[in-house]
């Protein structure tokens, strides 16, 4: 039985108290009766695994929005002598103490954390020293795979990324052609891979090939919700570009040229036309 994990477990027993669930050693886990759905002995159901107030094992069916050994983007709930109560999806919430902090936490901001099972207490506990939990070094991807991305900190020169729960990386300003904001999960690609094991990372796929295809079918889907027709060509702004399609001026000729090649539109003098 994994604490701070989704474990499958069984249906052993069931009581007053609630559901008792058993794993394949036939450790013991109570599922208090705080849950609608009904359950029958022998059932296999999935379960978060949580020390309560007791520090006993404790089991839900409520879905977590962390899990042990991984990041999440999370709301503080409160602060108090012993630090900052981060809202996890669950009955009970997860402590950030001041020593796992980077920066005074208040209650309603969201802070990235990592969670992890303390080894002097075996309590779940969260951190915001996501160097910690990074690795600098055998960075196994390479520059055009495609990558996991959860954002977590802008700055003047952009944003940060966990990637793939394993690495830090940054999405450059120059690089950001579409609307995104702290907290998205989403699907990256390496740019590069630098000498100090940080990760330069791009929201569309490296090369003209790759991306040619993705940025035409944003241009024609516009097209389509306009009517046919749009009044933008290579002589707009790039501001007014981007606020239409999400893409960098640059993108945005490239994918208009090669539909112009295909036929499926034409290039008036100020706007853009489907055939």
């Amino acid at each position: 039985m994994k604490l701070g994990k989704i474990n499958r477990l069984k249906v052993g027993r069931i009581s007053q108290f609630g559901t008792y669930l058993v794993d394949d050693e036939n450790n013991e886990v109570l599922l208090p009766d705080d849950f609608d759905a009904e359950v029958e002995l022998d059932e296999l159901i999935d379960v978060f695994i949580y020390l309560n107030s007791d520090d006993q094992y404790t089991a839900t069916l409520s879905k977590p929005f962390i899990e042990v050994n991984k990041f999440a983007y999370l709301q503080v709930k409160d602060v108090n002598r012993v630090g900052a109560f981060m809202d996890i999806g669950i009955s009970k919430d997860l402590l950030v103490p001041y020593a796992e902090q980077t920066e005074e936490m208040f209650t309603g901001n969201w802070y990235l954390v990592f969670m992890f099972v303390d080894e002097e207490t075996d309590r779940l506990v969260g951190s915001c020293k996501e160097n910690e939990f990074v690795f600098f070094d055998e960075i196994d991807v390479n520059a055009g795979d495609e990558v996991d991305l959860l954002l977590y900190r802008k700055t003047d020169l952009g944003i940060y990324a966990i990637v793939n729960n394993l690495y830090k990386g940054l999405i450059f300003s120059s690089d950001i052609h579409k609307e995104i904001n702290l907290g998205d999960a989403i699907k990256g690609f390496v740019k590069q891979v630098r000498e100090d094991g940080k990760i330069d990372v791009l929201l569309e796929p490296l090369g003209y090939r790759q991306s040619i295809d993705p940025t035409c079918t944003i241009i024609l889907a516009k097209l389509k919700e306009a009517d046919g027709q749009l009044f933008l060509t290579d002589k707009s702004a790039p501001e007014e570009i981007r606020k239409v399609f999400g893409l960098s001026k640059k993108a945005f000729k490239r994918g208009v040229g090669s539909l112009y090649k295909q036929k499926q539109l034409v290039i008036l003098k100020e706007s853009i036309r489907l055939i």
